[in-house]
């Protein structure tokens, strides 16, 4: 597929570890590489979450599209470039004694052609509980009938079983670039890629970067991920 078939999105993916950091800072890195759609993890989900969720999409110059509480943090902001159709969450069986996860769906339309859908989750720090989220969410994701964009904080690298579930049948946007040596975690200590974004085959990666500068190292404990698609355009 050539750049002039199909339809551009940039996408960021970034756990923003609960804006617990320069917020100023987050604000600016995803204001500068102007995304299309972010996928966030560790996002708004407690008191006040809504209002939160909005402020946060504000400073980023984006609107929310899903997610928030009912995905347990893992929220879908989009620019008004991108028609949001229907959004849903998900949550995964809680395991007593550790942490509530989920994920968040938006099906969208771009260029008022492109159709597509965008996920969101972050998966367990404790492996089998990870496995079977991965499970659970890639479940959801096989179902879609557009195509896919998703990400997430896996919690693991590209070795571990909960990512070659998520994976399987998918393309890793850093693999097709051949920038899978980028690592996202941690800004302080760079040693893992935990940080995936998989899209179906028929979306074309353009370009791929794990944004690593002075302001990212101040923003998060995670580096955003940014990467560049072609959409299938719609016949």
């Amino acid at each position: 597929m050539t750049q002039s078939s199909g339809v551009p999105l940039r996408v960021v993916s970034y756990n923003i570890h609960s804006q617990r950091d320069d917020t100023a800072a987050l604000a600016a890195v995803v204001r500068d590489v102007r995304p299309d759609v972010v996928i966030v993890q560790e996002g708004p989900r407690r008191f006040r979450w809504r209002q939160k969720s909005a402020a946060l999409a504000e400073s980023f110059g984006l609107v929310v599209a899903a997610g928030g509480l009912p995905a347990l943090g893992n929220l879908l902001l989009t620019s008004l470039r991108v028609r949001v159709v229907a959004g849903r969450c998900q949550r995964f069986p809680l395991t007593p004694g550790r942490h509530l996860r989920g994920a968040a769906y938006a099906e969208c339309v771009v260029a008022g052609a492109a159709r597509f859908t965008v996920a969101g989750s972050h998966l367990s720090t404790h492996q089998a509980e990870r496995s079977g989220q991965a499970a659970l969410f890639k479940r959801e994701l096989d179902a879609l009938a557009t195509p896919v964009v998703a990400a997430a904080d896996l919690n693991e690298g590209p070795d571990g079983p909960a990512w070659a579930t998520v994976a399987r049948g998918l393309t890793d946007a850093a693999v097709a670039t051949g920038r899978a040596d980028r690592l996202t975690f941690s800004c302080t200590d760079p040693r893992r890629r935990i940080d995936a974004l998989f899209v179906d085959p028929r979306i074309t990666v353009v370009d791929y970067d794990v944004v690593d500068t002075p302001q990212t190292r101040r923003a998060s404990d995670h580096f955003p991920v940014l990467v560049d698609l072609l959409l299938p355009a719609a016949d």
